[in-house]
């Protein structure tokens, strides 16, 4: 019995340990030169590991960036469900405005690792976006508020709200935030405050 099951515990014993070199290989060499900089066999070698196994956990640098942010992810969202908890009786689009104050506050401090977590492998950006659980989560977090804001309004849900949600959050992407800050001179509060104006989203 006992030789049965030394294996197994041997095995996962390993596999804790090179997820957590490799974890630890990826975090030092982002935060030297940018996640964009920095290659899948940059982190095996770093690690110390061969590429095969890096892949065989890591499909892409978005999946190794996503483990690399999960206790911080858990935490954004605690914070959100604790702060819909504390205003659940404000009206939705005031919630809804404290949501994005919530995710730019997360944005600007976790903005290199957040950009991984977006981008993939895969060439189509939209659809590996439109798959993470970060997305997934905060689409269907506006999707409910934009819902509570037309009954409030006497208004019926819209089918659109999907497509209004996934537009918002398009637009508070690492590219398009990128973008507005460096070409266009906007401050994180600024560019919020657009935001707001655009998608009609002011208290």
């Amino acid at each position: 019995m006992f030789d049965s099951e030394t294996p197994p515990r041997t095995e996962r014993r390993d596999a804790a340990e090179n997820r957590q070199r490799i974890l630890d290989a990826a975090y030092r060499l982002f935060d030297q030169n940018g996640v964009e900089q920095v290659s899948m066999n940059q982190i095996a070698a770093e690690a110390q590991i061969g590429p095969g196994t890096l892949y065989r956990r890591y499909r892409n640098k978005g999946e190794l960036c996503l483990d690399l942010m999960k206790e911080n992810i858990v935490l954004l969202f605690e914070n959100i469900e604790a702060y819909m908890q504390e205003n659940r009786s404000a009206p939705p689009s005031q919630r809804l405005n404290g949501l994005l104050e919530l995710f730019m506050a997360f944005r600007e401090k976790k903005s290199q690792l957040l950009k991984g977590v977006e981008d993939s492998a895969s060439t189509n950006r939209t659809r590996a976006r439109t798959q993470s659980p970060l997305y997934l989560e905060l689409q269907q977090l506006l999707v409910e508020l934009f819902d509570e804001i037309a009954l409030s309004s006497g208004e019926q849900p819209q089918p659109n709200h999907i497509f209004k949600a996934d537009m918002l959050l398009m637009a508070l992407s690492s590219d398009s935030y990128s973008f507005q800050k460096e070409e266009r001179g906007y401050s994180s509060e600024s560019f919020l405050e657009q935001i707001r104006l655009t998608f009609h989203l002011l208290p």
